[in-house]
């Protein structure tokens, strides 16, 4: 459209309006290819990330003619689509249509800490050194494939314990399409029973009341990482007025964290069974999934069955909506998630208002975990004290602890809460690696902090370790030894940090920059990231920033000795 300016004509006197472009303009032949890729009318604000996947996957990048076309037919200012598309790592933008388009094949490399302990670096510099033809070598965050290490992506084939020979192997045999393994599809999980708790409901034969109760009963919490209590998510959205929504946070991004993944790829319907009871105990009429896009199986997985649960009129058209991230750590906080959903950049909401009362598309929204999702379909099923009778160490419950570092047998390990991470190296992990011996432990992913060995024998649940400087959270046990360097595992962690603040508030944005610089010094300046960690703390808007700090801390409370010098 025209833009209208007035100027001065000299000597004339008076001002007149003269049209002209303003801005970058949308060529007839890229709109042409948009529509045609697209093929939605009206296109809708709240897809927009789901547009920029399409042309993306299509076009290998996301070029200036390409998202000028796609403002035009939605309607939205160039900028608008702009900030969007360059918010995520996963979109490719041209912004200059001279510049030569980036090669349509990626690969990229997992630089989180289990990886590194696997010698990714060593890995990312072979392959930067020789790269296979026409690829692009990039450095990635977590894959959730952490018990694998070390990990690349080839296109959206993930290649596990990857060398370049293998990376190599499947960028020329084109082989870039993602391994999607065997999984209890509908027909399967239907031959055991499944569905039967949710047909139930809809059917009156349990009330959502006695379902809130057992749930309640049980002691299920938030699995996530914050551990609220899932029944008490309920009532509060209850509370609100309708419509409701359900948003499944699929999304988890702390390095160490891939139970998610786990039981998407191998017990989907489990997951959607627990989220079809909770919409209906809290009246939400769509349930959006947000899954991560370094998930491309579990995508393919769950495109596959839910289309199925539509076919055999367990759900309706639209009950269940499937919604990509783009590479964002951030969006894994619940309402980054949602303005991710919405098609915006994901930037933290202040509250409250809550997004219980105020959440997607500003109506009351429960938001629930994958995992929390998986128990509640078992608890309806097996009772809550079937659940309850399962903890150790004065806790209840069962939880998927991700063990990957150092022990000889990482993986999901399903087992009581409150184990210990001895206990859980031990009896679940196989022990230690061969000729390592235990020296320190994450317990709660990237931000739960740094634990020594001498501290293994805590419970790992919620509210055990906080006054160790720690915490459960997603339950993502990183295992180091006596061959690692604590220092650079806290570096590597603060590293992650950096790359992934949102921008949105100084205290995290530079306070995770200068965290990463003062932690390079040969001698680390104790009080100065003391001071900066409490202002973290106490004025990041979200959890990444207020825990960003914890292995630092960590290091300096638990490893003073390693904090005078040494390799970082």
């Amino acid at each position: 459209m025209a833009d209208i300016r007035k100027f001065h004509h000299p000597g004339s006197g008076r001002r007149r309006a003269v049209p002209f472009p303003k801005g970058r303009q949308a060529s007839p032949e890229a709109l042409e290819e948009i529509r045609a890729l697209l093929a939605t009318d009206p296109l809708q604000r709240s897809e927009l990330i789901e547009y920029l996947h399409a042309i993306q996957d299509r076009y290998a990048c996301l070029s200036g003619f390409h998202l000028a076309a796609l403002a035009e037919l939605m309607g939205l200012a160039l900028a608008e689509v702009y900030e969007v598309a360059t918010f995520y790592a996963h979109f490719d933008v041209v912004v200059d249509d001279t510049e030569t388009p980036p090669a349509e094949l990626i690969v990229r490399v997992c630089d989180s800490l289990p990886c590194a302990l696997a010698g990714s670096d060593v890995l990312h510099h072979a392959l930067v050194q020789q790269p296979p033809s026409g690829v692009r070598i990039v450095r990635a965050p977590c894959m959730g494939r952490c018990d694998c290490a070390p990990v690349a992506e080839v296109g959206h084939r993930h290649i596990d314990k990857a060398t370049p020979e293998t990376i190599a192997a499947a960028a020329d045999g084109g082989d870039t399409a993602p391994a999607v393994p065997a999984y209890a599809n509908l027909a399967k999980y239907q031959s055991v029973g499944g569905y039967a708790v949710y047909e139930a409901c809809k059917r009156g034969e349990r009330s959502a009341a006695d379902t809130e109760a057992t749930i309640n009963d049980a002691g299920l919490r938030g699995m996530g990482g914050a551990g609220f209590p899932a029944a008490r998510k309920w009532s509060f959205v209850r509370a609100e007025a309708k419509p409701r929504r359900l948003a499944v946070n699929a999304d988890e991004g702390e390095p160490g964290t891939f139970k998610d993944r786990h039981f998407l790829e191998t017990a989907p319907h489990t997951v959607l069974e627990g989220a079809l009871i909770a919409a209906w105990a809290v009246e939400a009429e769509e349930i959006y999934i947000y899954l991560r896009d370094e998930y491309p199986a579990a995508h393919e997985i769950l495109l596959t069955e839910i289309a199925a649960l539509e076919a055999t009129g367990i759900i309706r058209p639209g009950q269940i909506i499937l919604r990509r991230g783009a590479g964002a750590y951030i969006c894994g906080e619940e309402s980054a998630m949602i303005e991710s959903i919405e098609g915006k950049r994901g930037l933290p909401r202040h509250r409250p208002p809550y997004v219980a009362q105020v959440g997607l598309f500003g109506q009351p929204t429960l938001v629930h975990n994958v995992e929390t999702l998986y128990w509640i379909r078992e608890i309806l099923e097996n009772g809550a004290d079937w659940y309850r009778g399962n903890g150790r160490h004065g806790s209840n419950g069962l939880r998927a602890y991700s063990v990957s570092g150092r022990a000889k047998e990482p993986g999901v390990k399903i087992a009581p809460a409150g184990i210990t991470a001895r206990e859980l190296i031990d009896e679940y992990a196989g022990g230690m690696a061969e000729g390592h011996n235990f020296k320190a432990y994450l317990p709660g992913g990237a931000s739960g902090g740094i634990l020594p060995a001498t501290l293994a024998d805590l419970p790992l649940d919620f509210g055990t370790l906080e006054k160790h400087g720690s915490f459960i959270g997603s339950a993502a046990v990183v295992v180091l030894s006596d061959q690692d360097s604590v220092r650079a595992a806290a570096l590597n962690l603060m590293r992650f940090f950096e790359d992934e603040s949102c921008g949105q508030c100084t205290p995290c944005r530079v306070g995770t920059e200068k965290a990463v610089k003062l932690m390079l010094a040969d001698t680390w300046d104790a009080d100065l990231l003391a001071e900066l960690s409490q202002a973290m703390r106490d004025a990041s808007i979200c959890g990444l920033g207020q825990a960003a700090p914890n292995p630092m801390d960590s290091v300096l409370k638990y490893f003073p000795d390693e904090v005078g010098g040494g390799d970082a």
